[in-house]
């Protein structure tokens, strides 16, 4: 990975698509509605009352379910696109939340710290990951809660890899390198990269999930999705701060 900087990989995302941003304005896209969402709101557990911030929140739409849900949320996003289509939202419905257009590694004052902080499918886009995990964490109050899902980083492409081949195929891990999107750039790390990087912030981690499709949900979805069923596209993550 070179010459990559966090204003770089913003600006691709800046870019995306207003009618794609809609056609997942409710709750994302068809894995983040049955993966990636539901572990989650389940690792958040009940957040009425409680102060959250969506880092790295995109189009809006987990902010507005929190929303729902009765927390009080902040959402941060740096790219442009996002933002605004986040904001109109708030302000075509009111629901109380708080948009910033900001860097997660340069966030300003958001105010008393948060209970818990939630970043999905952000940080394995972010050239500086570390500095942007560091930023949530400082973000929390002590004893407060970090969540964050990434693409699993054994089996990302699994979609389209298992579509040609009716399996998964990898040749390549300890590296790291770039994984060219449609918007945007993910980057490949380790397992042990993220999770050695939470004990460096001296967070504890509470579980590690790993979510697979169950076999009725994948009768009714796209060819290529049964790869869902038999391997993890994705890895979510729980934290404590000490």
């Amino acid at each position: 990975m070179t010459g990559w900087t966090n204003d770089a990989a913003i600006k691709r995302w800046s870019a995306m698509p207003r009618d794609v941003l809609a056609e997942m304005a409710d709750s994302g896209d068809f894995a983040k509605r049955h993966l990636v969402n539901p572990v989650i709101l389940r690792m958040l557990g009940r957040v009425s009352g409680l102060r959250v911030l969506d880092a790295g929140c995109g189009n809006g739409y987990l902010s507005r379910m929190l929303a729902v849900r009765g927390a009080e949320v902040v959402g941060v996003e740096p790219a442009e696109a996002l933002y605004a289509f986040a904001a109109e939202q708030e302000c075509s419905r009111p629901q109380g939340i708080r948009y910033v257009q900001v860097d997660l590694c340069a966030l300003p004052d958001l105010g008393e710290q948060f209970d818990a902080v939630v970043a999905s499918m952000v940080v394995q886009a972010i050239p500086d990951w570390r500095g942007a995990m560091r930023a949530c964490v400082d973000a929390l109050k002590p004893g407060g809660l970090f969540v964050f899902a990434v693409n699993h980083p054994c089996f990302e492409q699994l979609w389209p890899v298992w579509r040609t081949h009716g399996e998964f195929r990898t040749h390549e891990y300890l590296a790291t390198y770039e994984i060219e999107g449609p918007y945007g750039v993910d980057f490949h790390r380790t397992v042990s990269d993220y999770l050695n990087e939470l004990a460096n912030l001296g967070c504890r981690l509470r579980e590690l999930a790993e979510p697979g499709l169950g076999p009725d949900v994948a009768a009714t979805a796209p060819v290529g999705i049964e790869a869902y069923i038999h391997l993890p596209n994705f890895m979510i993550v729980a934290a404590t701060t000490a």
